[in-house]
């Protein structure tokens, strides 16, 4: 079970590329079709220096690091399968856009306990700046684990 010991706790920064190929799946996925995330001229039109990506892309690519596993995930030793997603903020700085490399820096900053310890509820704070380190947003993201013996 994760506990207020890990409150504080910072993770290797971890990078994402803005792939041309990967966001594309993820706005079919969602079924997005504004023209300013498939089209660089639409984006130029509307007065951005490339093609942006939308706002909640970046959760994607903050879950999963460089070499496909869940890593704040594994060092919680939390299990993916008895996780679920409580909520997400995102307070935006400056646009992404594809081509750009972000760099997620991530700590923990709560845990609460729920239901009698049935659920743990665990903060992760991020600051996702771009290849040139200006700050693009900061996250916050809740994980809500099931412990062993609670709901299921």
């Amino acid at each position: 079970m994760v506990d207020a010991s890990t409150i504080g706790m910072t993770f290797e920064p971890t990078r994402a590329c803005v792939e041309p190929g990967r966001l594309r799946f993820f706005l079919d996925t969602i079924g997005e079709t504004n023209p300013i995330y498939r089209d660089a001229v639409a984006a130029k039109a509307a007065g951005f220096a490339a093609r942006p990506i939308p706002p909640t892309y970046l959760f994607c690519l903050e879950m999963i690091d460089n070499d496909g596993r869940f890593a704040i995930l594994e060092a919680l030793n939390i299990d993916i399968a008895r996780i679920l997603h409580g909520e997400q903020t995102f307070i935006y700085r400056a646009p992404a856009y594809v081509g750009d490399e972000l760099t997620f820096h991530s700590s923990v900053t709560d845990v609460r306990q729920k239901k009698g310890g049935a659920l743990t509820l665990v903060d992760v704070a991020t600051h996702v700046t771009n290849q040139r380190g200006e700050p693009v947003a900061d996250c916050v993201r809740v994980v809500v684990v099931r412990n062993q013996g609670g709901l299921s």
